[in-house]
């Protein structure tokens, strides 16, 4: 879908945010699983690798929800490939 005004690129934008934040949050919580399991990690150390990990998943969404609505709006197609958290 095109969107012909702001609503439906707001929607366009909202429901791509859901599905990207929704589809990366498995990896997110396993990282900080593992991060927790760490024990030769301080309580603070672990605090500074999940705060590392929020980060790298909140740029990994944005950068994704970016190019799938670009793609949706220009018509681009690309093989799908797996987003990482922190990747390209």
């Amino acid at each position: 879908m095109v969107p012909t005004n702001k609503k439906q690129l707001r929607d366009l934008v909202s429901q791509t945010t859901i599905e990207t934040y929704e589809e990366l949050t498995p990896q997110l919580v396993q990282l900080i699983q593992e991060t927790n399991r760490k024990e030769d990690l301080t309580e603070a150390q672990k605090q500074d690798e999940i705060s590392l990990h929020m980060m790298g998943y909140i740029k990994s969404c944005t950068n994704e929800i970016i190019i799938e609505v670009l793609a949706e709006i220009l018509g681009l197609e690309d093989e799908k490939q797996p987003v990482h958290i922190g990747g390209r």
